[in-house]
């Protein structure tokens, strides 16, 4: 007996109706989900030749080591000490802001984190190899990145003391030598650099500037100490990259004349630099360095008080807004960065020296006007 045949009982008699294919359009409608379904699965599980920069946790350098808004452990420590000193209260905070990265050349993220971070102002995508250049380890990205944070803690602590008015040994020091340039058969690594053409060199700032007005017509004249002796040999810069140089790692030695020490793990880079001398002055000195109010920034430092740029100011930005800040001191040469992307509320001010922070503070601790202090343009 056949379980299908023509004569099917269920069916009336006559002519069978005959099969129809499905329209086109529902053919080409279900093919396109198909495909979007396997898009979707690809992007949320290819990783994308990218990383994202994102605001990271933000630390009151007047507070403790916890960032702000966090738990704490039970076991915060201050972040900055100043042992066997007189050190007076503070109030309100001195933020310093952080940058959080989602990926490494190990693990990226996916394309479909990707798409939305470009769609968030608060955080940017950047090439991979941008953020970890070829070769470099993760291990050694932060490995740098530590190193660059212990020197801005003493170049920070050299500000402070500096702005204060206290005396100590520091010297411009040749740290490294670049094989091949116009220094590396006259200079060694150690030697302190006094003076350059009978100027005298009190950071490597002054001696970047002095090297450059000297220009690559002529030999620079060096006055050195080397092991003691001092002595003065001539260098005649290049230049590379725009630049004119003598091929040289320059960096500061250090002799201060008490211990201030900050406690601050798992945060490398420079950029904190500027809050952390703001945040030694407050300590050392009476009254609030910022009037009580929460103020947020960013900045390298070096010992004669300039302030330098540095990374990922946007999402600093949205970070200070995140904490509550409505002061921000950002570097004058960020400005181009911040112009267009300020978060409202946020009222940024564009400084270029340790003094220029402290008259933006001076304002707002006064309560006065600061309508004659520089700013980052709005748009």
């Amino acid at each position: 007996m056949s379980l299908f045949t023509d004569d099917d009982p269920l069916l009336p008699p006559g002519p069978r109706p005959e099969r129809v294919a499905p329209p086109k359009r529902v053919i080409v409608g279900w093919s396109l989900v198909a495909v979007a379904v396997v898009a979707t699965l690809v992007l949320a599980l290819v990783p994308a030749p990218y990383v994202i920069e994102q605001p990271g946790p933000v630390y009151n350098t007047l507070g403790t080591d916890e960032q702000v808004g966090g738990a704490s452990d039970g076991e915060a420590k201050q972040l900055i000490t100043i042992p066997g000193q007189k050190t007076y209260p503070t109030k309100g905070s001195l933020d310093l802001l952080t940058v959080s990265v989602v990926g490494n050349p190990d693990s990226r993220p996916s394309w479909l984190e990707i798409a939305a971070a470009w769609f968030d102002p608060s955080r940017a995508v950047l090439p991979v190899d941008v953020v970890f250049p070829p070769g470099t380890t993760t291990e050694q990205s932060n490995a740098e990145n530590a190193a660059l944070m212990v020197n801005s803690q003493q170049d920070a602590i050299a500000a402070a003391l500096n702005k204060l008015g206290y005396e100590f040994p520091e010297a411009v020091a040749v740290k490294q030598l670049i094989k091949g340039s116009p220094a590396a058969t006259v200079l060694k690594v150690d030697d302190e650099i006094v003076t350059v053409n009978g100027e005298p060199v009190p950071g490597v700032a002054t001696l970047r500037r002095l090297i450059t007005e000297n220009g690559t017509d002529k030999a620079a004249k060096l006055g050195i100490v080397r092991g003691g002796v001092a002595s003065t040999v001539e260098v005649k810069p290049i230049k590379t990259a725009g630049q004119t140089v003598v091929g040289i790692g320059a960096g500061m030695d250090y002799t201060f004349p008490f211990d201030v020490k900050i406690q601050l793990n798992n945060v490398g880079g420079p950029s904190a630099g500027q809050m952390f001398a703001l945040g030694i002055m407050d300590k050392l000195t009476p009254g609030f360095l910022n009037g009580g109010e929460r103020v947020a920034g960013t900045g390298t430092i070096d010992n004669e008080g300039n302030v330098g740029a540095i990374g990922g100011i946007r999402q600093k930005m949205f970070g200070a807004k995140g904490a509550g800040a409505t002061i921000f001191l950002a570097p004058a040469s960020n400005c181009d960065e911040v112009t267009g992307h300020i978060p409202g509320g946020l009222d940024v001010f564009a400084v270029k020296t340790l003094d220029d922070s402290i008259k933006v503070l001076d304002a707002v601790s006064s309560g006065g006007s600061t309508s004659d202090l520089a700013r980052c343009p709005a748009s």
